[in-house]
């Protein structure tokens, strides 16, 4: 079994066509993909979707949207040496399997002078110093540096983009998919948004053919800096405005959720009960180091917010822990894996370019 242990190292920097993207993603990650497919239990659950009309439906939809992350998987999956439509199921896990072991909690927060969002990204434990940081410029987007699991399109975890605006993803379990654009792909098109106001309009207007909770960061046009909370899924598309200090576990609970048929675990009621627990003791403007410290929470009388367990009833442990402040200018950027902070950045909106590097 194969370490990639230069995924831990310094970001891997991919450009170009999408083609181009998905050729050097899936180079970077095949010394450990066949590896980690072969382990993976949600992997055989998905693989028996191979063929059936809802795959090729799901696929017609995201091509007829977005055909460049199409094609950006289609290439990612020749790097791989694997089947396309294979990788493209693989890429609609959320679709196929209600329960995907996708999990993660996300903090967030707006004050007068930034938006932070922080955020543990929960995943396979096998995944455990095999994952990483991507840095994707896409031809004509703005850019974007994101957490990234072998063989999945970059997006669907945690991320800042160069047009200033910063993503979480949670992972909500839906019981009740219908023809659409995947979530994967969903959350992928809101890094290439120029705007906070286009990638609002994205969640709402496209149709859905799972649902993800997005917690999404950006500054108006008035240049302040804005926090939303939004449950886009299947049926319906809730965006909140955040001002006080709030948390999302892995279960939809904005006003309307009750008529959404969904798969709440036990971790995550636990996680919900015990934000509600820590959060009102922060303060109204709580900074990172707070919000970190609440993600790195073993205590309570559940199943813990910060998940190392390997028997994890949902299959899931803590890979990585992000915290990202908005600000008019840019996107500060701190991320930690295995208790090492593996990235400090500040990513500039206005320069285009990261560490005072210009692109």
């Amino acid at each position: 079994m194969q370490e990639l242990k230069t995924f831990r190292g310094p970001v891997f920097r991919v450009a170009g066509s999408p083609e181009a993207i998905g050729r050097q993603l899936g180079a970077h990650v095949k010394p450990i993909f066949a590896d980690y497919m072969a382990q993976s239990s949600a992997w055989q659950a998905v693989s028996l979707w191979r063929g059936s009309a809802f795959a090729q439906q799901l696929r017609a939809a995201a091509t007829h949207h977005f055909a460049a992350y199409v094609a950006e998987i289609d290439a990612m999956a020749h790097a791989l040496d694997w089947s396309a439509d294979d990788l493209f199921l693989w890429n609609c896990r959320g679709e196929l399997i209600h329960n995907a072991p996708d999990g993660c909690t996300t903090l967030a927060v707006c004050t007068p002078d930034a938006g932070l969002i922080a955020h543990n990204e929960d995943g396979d434990p096998w995944l455990h110093g095999r994952c990483g940081l991507v840095e994707v410029q896409p031809e004509g987007k703005p850019g974007f540096v994101s957490f990234y699991y072998p063989g999945s399109l970059p997006g669907h975890t945690f991320a800042a983009t160069r047009a200033g605006l910063a993503q979480a993803i949670n992972n909500v379990r839906i019981r009740e998919p219908r023809v659409g654009v995947p979530r994967m792909i969903l959350a992928r098109a809101v890094l290439d948004c120029a705007t906070l106001g286009e990638a609002l309009a994205l969640l709402r207007d496209t149709p859905r053919a799972s649902g993800f909770h997005h917690t999404i960061g950006g500054t108006d046009e008035a240049g302040e800096a804005r926090v939303y909370s939004v449950e886009a899924t299947a049926q319906r598309s809730s965006a909140r405005e955040v001002s006080t200090p709030s948390g999302h576990a892995n279960h939809l609970i904005h006003t309307g959720c009750e008529r959404e048929v969904q798969i709440v675990t036990d971790s995550s009621r636990d996680r919900q009960a015990r934000l509600a627990e820590l959060l009102p003791a922060l303060g109204a403007q709580p900074g990172g180091a707070a919000f970190v410290q609440v993600l790195q929470d073993r205590a309570g009388a559940g199943l813990p917010i910060f998940r190392d367990d390997p028997h994890d009833p949902d299959g899931e442990n803590t890979l990585a822990t992000a915290c990202m402040r908005v600000e008019p200018r840019g996107v500060a950027f701190d991320v930690w894996q295995g208790g090492e902070r593996t990235l400090g950045r500040f990513i500039d909106s206005n320069a285009r370019h990261v560490d005072g590097a210009t692109r």
